[in-house]
């Protein structure tokens, strides 16, 4: 590597102290983007950002609207456009911290703890947005330029799937032209194991409410004549799954990509076997089709889970009631080659056949994304690939991940371009739950190897 290298390494870590500063000052800003009453912290946290790539030396930094909420662009751009671009991506919304009660320290107060952060959106994906701008940053303020051109996005919707940010692309593609994307939103095994994402399950949620009586009923007066909704609902639900976990859907599974024999040796040696997810997921024992690897199973088959049941009185309390309708959130976790609509269609064709005729039956589909698998051969690939081995000591393993980012398909189909995905998050950071964290040394690893990055991929 050359010295402006060595340098910006040397920039990068004289600035630890201050970046860790940063990255507390941006979690301590609830953008949800899901609860409406949040809408201005979304619109600070998209002005934090804003200030935060000017001052790393990007240019043309603007905060644009979308049908939601804003996106956030900056550039820098050669006057020789014939040099590479690509395009950096992030978001800055975060989920809800829910169960408050569960959570060690406020989720919107970071804390230090154990040489890790602990707020809602340090790992996902705050920390690593941060970390995209600040090793920018690094090879700016050491050679005045980079060694090619630099686009970046920031969404305000990855949260709640993106709903926006298509027709964003679609009206600004000239504005995000590129050669590749960077998406540093997938993760790493554990602190000493780098990984590239080469496969990602699409998805989509669909709302099912079934109704039986005019109005919720009492039940010791109607009891054991009128077929509860909740009743019915969970009996439906219970029939969506055979005994080992296949999903009983008819035509689910029709068009699913098989697994291949080289996909299936090279998770074999990956370290998650059975022991590692019944620690991280803290169960007695695991559960599915015993055809495919606990593995393949989360990465590279499609799923069918209940998000979310509810009948009766919400909340505490408890009323001697046949309620009127009972409903439940579901999901479907797709891989490449299902067609969301089609799966949905399995669904309807489901419900046809089995739902009895003391109910009537309403679904709701809210859209969904296919999975998503790209070339793991492409310039880009190789050289995020020789960033990683260069930082970590190790060659990175491949990785297909369980649950998507909606952005990359989006890329593909609108701009034309494949995405290199990796990430220094770590799959125990405790993502969406209670006491989200982030590994600062994997994280400042990470800033090392998108400096490495900005070099090789120039070469």
């Amino acid at each position: 590597m050359t010295d402006p290298f060595i340098q910006s390494l040397n920039y990068l870590q004289s600035r630890s102290e201050l970046n860790l500063t940063d990255l507390i000052d941006w979690c301590s800003i609830p953008s949800i983007s899901s609860i409406a009453t949040h809408q201005p912290d979304i619109q600070k946290a998209a002005e934090w950002a804003a200030q935060r790539l000017s001052q790393a030396g990007m240019q043309n930094v603007e905060i644009l609207p979308t049908q939601g909420h804003p996106c956030v662009y900056g550039d820098w751009l050669k006057a020789d456009r014939d040099f590479p671009t690509i395009l950096f991506y992030g978001h800055y919304d975060v989920q809800p911290a829910l169960d408050l009660d569960a959570w060690v320290s406020p989720p919107f107060e970071p804390q230090l703890r154990d040489g890790r952060l602990y707020a809602r959106g340090a790992s996902d994906m705050k920390g690593q947005a941060l970390a995209e701008i600040v090793a920018i940053e690094a090879v700016l303020k050491i050679t005045g330029k980079l060694p090619l051109n630099v686009k970046f996005l920031l969404e305000g919707e990855e949260e709640i799937g993106s709903r926006h940010l298509r027709g964003f692309i679609k009206e600004n593609q000239y504005k995000l032209t590129c050669d590749y994307a960077i998406i540093i939103d997938a993760g790493m095994l554990n602190p000493d194991l780098p990984a590239i994402t080469y496969g990602l399950r699409g998805g989509m949620r669909i709302f099912l409410e079934v109704y039986g009586p005019c109005t919720d009923l009492h039940s010791g007066v109607f009891g054991g004549t009128i077929h509860n909704p909740a009743q019915a609902l969970i009996e439906l639900i219970a029939g969506m799954h055979d005994e080992d976990g296949r999903v009983t859907l008819p035509g689910f599974y029709d068009g699913v990509r098989p697994i291949t024999e080289s996909e299936r040796l090279d998770s074999a040696r990956l370290p998650i076997d059975e022991t590692y997810l019944l620690e991280m997921a803290g169960v007695a024992e695991l559960w599915g089709d015993p055809d495919y690897s606990p593995y393949e199973r989360t990465t590279s088959r499609p799923t069918l889970e209940v998000l979310a049941i509810q009948a009766g009185l919400p909340g505490e309390g408890v009323l001697n009631i046949i309620p009127a309708k009972a409903s439940a959130a579901l999901s479907m976790r797709l891989v490449p080659d299902q067609d969301p609509k089609a799966a949905y269609q399995s669904l309807i064709d489901y419900l046809q056949e089995n739902a009895p005729p003391t109910i009537r039956w309403e679904t709701r589909f809210t859209g969904g994304g296919r999975g998503v698998l790209v070339d793991r051969n492409t310039p880009y690939v190789k050289a995020m690939h020789r960033a990683l081995q260069e930082t970590w000591g190790t060659a990175p393993v491949y990785l297909r991940m369980g649950g998507g980012i909606p952005v990359v398909g989006m890329f593909q189909q609108e701009l034309g371009i494949e995405s290199v995905m990796t990430g220094f998050g770590l799959m125990d950071d405790n993502v969406h739950g209670p006491n989200e964290h982030l590994h600062l040394q994997t994280w400042q690893r990470g800033m090392q190897a998108l400096v490495r990055f900005l070099f090789e991929a120039a070469m």
